[in-house]
């Protein structure tokens, strides 16, 4: 028993190799190789397969490849096709999209064109996958939770780099491709709307976010401190409810007030986690197409205080006819 008083067990389950639940063939077959990985034995299951990808993963894999490309060659035509300097710089490097002057319109490949055109590929990567977790979902007999929460990160998405750039009218208004680009831009944006902390749904999607990750950390705890007494066979303890979910239970009302189940605490995560991104691109979306500034919107809606003016309102020279 002391294996199983650690964060990780030190026994390593190997079951015989599994090929899944029988499922409906179509044009591709799922296959029946599988392998063993001691390593990820350590950290999860030690199985590796059996693979299937089906023309959506197929096509999602080459689309989302075609993007990465665009983006990464780039990248490194920007630095004179140097590959010292493509590693060096690489974190500060970036695709750009298209300058405001040509609005919604189709810029040359150069000037913004390259950008246009691995955002369609990515996006377009992003959909097959999303389509081939629902069909995977449907044909296991399963719920379709995981591509519902999928598609509320792909909402955040397609505010980002497609749906407010089409209401601003312009490309420009999307997010660069690029690690510190994109902090930068964020950076940029809030600085640019009077500080982004004010919009009430970018504090809705904190809470979320951090509401979500405690959620996980407290469910997680709980489970793992009644691994002992098989508080991790949670399935089992579902539907014969024993020692660990009585202890769980117990230890929820003495701590937390309230009792969650072991299905309740699943759902209350799944709602907070997608929340996040949802009520983050609700924020992101209305930013510059309802609300010009989120400082002077929450000094209107009584959110917070006006600046005392400490200093006297300045004459401008040009009005006055005094020139310095």
């Amino acid at each position: 028993m002391a294996g199983y008083q650690s964060l990780y067990t030190r026994v390593q389950v190997v079951p015989p190799h599994y090929p899944g639940v029988p499922v409906q063939s179509g044009a591709f077959t799922r296959g029946t190789k599988t392998g063993l990985s001691y390593w990820l034995g350590r950290i999860g299951d030690t199985q590796i397969g059996p693979i299937y990808l089906g023309w959506t993963g197929l096509t999602s894999l080459l689309f989302g490849l075609a993007a990465f490309e665009i983006i990464g060659l780039n990248m490194w035509a920007s630095v004179n096709w140097d590959p010292v300097e493509f590693i060096r710089q690489l974190p500060w490097l970036a695709l750009e999209p298209p300058p405001a002057k040509y609005g919604l319109g189709l810029p040359p490949l150069n000037d913004g064109g390259w950008w246009l055109m691995a955002g369609l590929f990515l996006t377009i990567s992003i959909m097959l996958w999303w389509l081939r977790t629902y069909r995977r979902a449907r044909q296991l007999g399963m719920g379709t939770h995981v591509a519902w929460a999928f598609a509320a990160a792909i909402w955040l998405y397609l505010v980002c780099g497609f749906i407010r750039p089409f209401f601003m009218g312009s490309w420009s208004e999307a997010v660069p491709f690029g690690i510190f680009p994109h902090l930068d831009w964020t950076a940029a944006f809030s600085l640019r709307y009077g500080n982004l902390l004010y919009n009430p749904f970018h504090a809705l999607s904190i809470v979320f976010l951090y509401g979500s990750v405690l959620l996980f950390a407290m469910h997680a705890g709980t489970v793992l401190s009644t691994v002992r007494f098989g508080g991790d066979r949670e399935v089992e303890q579902i539907t014969d409810r024993g020692t660990a979910s009585e202890r769980m239970a117990l230890f929820w009302r003495w701590t937390m007030g309230f009792n969650a189940s072991m299905e309740s605490v699943h759902r209350w995560a799944w709602w907070f986690a997608v929340l996040c991104p949802l009520c983050g691109g609700i924020g992101i979306l209305l930013t510059g197409t309802v609300v010009d500034n989120w400082y002077l919107w929450a000094i209107k809606h009584g959110v917070a205080p006006a600046y005392p003016a400490v200093v006297p309102p300045l004459a401008d020279p040009a009005l006055s006819g005094v020139m310095p």
